[in-house]
């Protein structure tokens, strides 16, 4: 998809911040990188971008938290191994980010892929339904590793657990938005959230906000029966064009406020820009011709739990251009890890949480037995895995600094005052 030319310097200004900044932003690289690799030929629905912030707290439509793959704007089906990798290297930039030694670095992502592994390998074990039942849900997960985790780690987990389950449509009504003439609108914040009749005001502006109220009531026909009918008890208040992310800026991106009954009762959803995923050129093109269906057709496969709101549209934009979106909720008890503030115990325990959600993930489309077997009970892959993620953290410093100089030298225009 072609972005918008006002957010590029953005973008590239959020991946001059860091090496792994520059990584988050960097999964067509990696892409083209993996693409000419050999590969085992044993193949999932990937993530396509599965570095370790794609990885977080979700809630589920029961209202549980889960730890699940958050982000699925590059998925397809291709070798298990490249979502591996991504997981991998990522651990490596973060680590280095926070001064660890090599030698943790490596551990972390040992412990992490041998996470992978056995988790594989137990899934190679079960019957077909209990693989597409199992989740990795926080109460369990924090059961299970109650032993391993000092004092510390365990009022971590409860900390972002908590903070997680306030991150809702409420909560985020109260920070995005503010009352105008006794109506809610959503604070102008530009470029990172831009109102509609600040983008484009006038004739212009009224035709956007036209496309995208239809945008919405198109595609609740994607949803199921029943969840049409609660987004139908919702109606459009306010949009906005906002700024997401490192590797998605430029791509439009919409959030739309829709109240219920009253003002204390809104949703917030997002509508996203979907293009052709990163991985098509290596994998082959889907098999979806509408990109936003490939997306949420990708998530409801790998996710145990998917956003009850998630759904797409095809549409014509007020330019005449032909575009695909995607649409969820903007927030719904999303809690994100924070690797600043994780020593190598701490950045390890979050890889192996990583590690055996992704083998989950592959595990409902992929073949587990063979991936098990392929991966086996030694320590091999694990070790070579770490291998691999040290060096690509060297060749993603190499093309950092290749982004650094091209900025320098006035090739690459990069807005470096806002931050995400």
């Amino acid at each position: 998809a072609a972005r918008v030319p006002e957010l590029v310097p953005i973008r590239y200004g959020r991946m001059l911040e860091s090496p792994f900044r520059f990584y988050r932003g960097a999964a067509a690289i990696m892409a083209s990188d993996l693409g000419a690799s050999p590969h085992t030929g044993l193949m999932a629905q990937l993530c396509g971008d599965a570095h370790l912030l794609n990885f977080r707290m979700l809630a589920s439509p029961e209202r549980r938290l889960v730890f699940d793959i958050n982000d699925f704007d590059e998925t397809l089906p291709g070798p298990f191994e490249w979502d591996v990798k991504r997981l991998a290297a990522s651990l490596v930039i973060a680590g280095r980010a926070n001064s660890f030694r090599e030698a943790d670095c490596a551990s972390v992502v040992r412990e992490s892929v041998r996470a992978y592994r056995e988790r594989m390998r137990e899934f190679a074990e079960m019957r077909t339904l209990d693989i597409w039942y199992a989740r990795d849900d926080i109460a369990q997960v924090e059961a299970i590793l109650s032993e391993r985790l000092s004092r510390s780690e365990r009022r971590r987990v409860d900390t972002a657990s908590a903070k997680a389950r306030t991150r809702t449509s409420l909560e985020a009504f109260g920070k995005l938005t503010r009352l105008v003439d006794g109506a809610p609108r959503i604070i102008s914040d530009p470029p990172l959230i831009t109102p509609l009749d600040e983008l484009l005001p006038g004739t212009e502006g009224d035709e956007l906000q036209g496309t995208l109220r239809q945008l919405v009531a198109d595609y609740a026909r994607t949803l199921s029966s029943e969840r049409q009918h609660l987004l139908g008890r919702f109606h459009v208040v306010d949009m906005a064009r906002k700024v997401v992310g490192v590797g998605s800026v430029g791509t439009r991106c919409w959030i739309i406020l829709l109240l219920g009954r009253d003002d204390e009762d809104p949703l917030l959803l997002q509508a996203k820009e979907a293009g052709n995923s990163v991985l098509a050129p290596y994998s082959g093109a889907s098999t979806y011709e509408n990109q936003g269906e490939r997306v949420v057709a990708g998530q409801r496969l790998m996710q145990a739990a998917s956003d009850i709101f998630l759904g797409w549209k095809h549409m014509t934009g007020i330019d005449g251009r032909e575009r695909d979106f995607y649409v969820r909720q903007l927030r719904d008890w999303k809690g994100i890890a924070r690797p600043e503030t994780m020593d190598p115990a701490t950045l390890a325990l979050f890889g192996r949480l990583c590690g055996a959600s992704l083998a989950r993930a592959h595990a409902r489309s992929g073949d587990p037995i063979a991936i098990g077997a392929y991966l086996g009970r030694s320590d091999t892959f694990d070790r070579a895995l770490a291998r691999f993620a040290q060096a690509y953290a060297d060749q993603n410093e190499r093309d950092h600094r290749a982004l650094g100089d091209a900025v320098a030298a006035g090739h690459v225009s990069a807005r470096t005052d806002l931050t995400a």
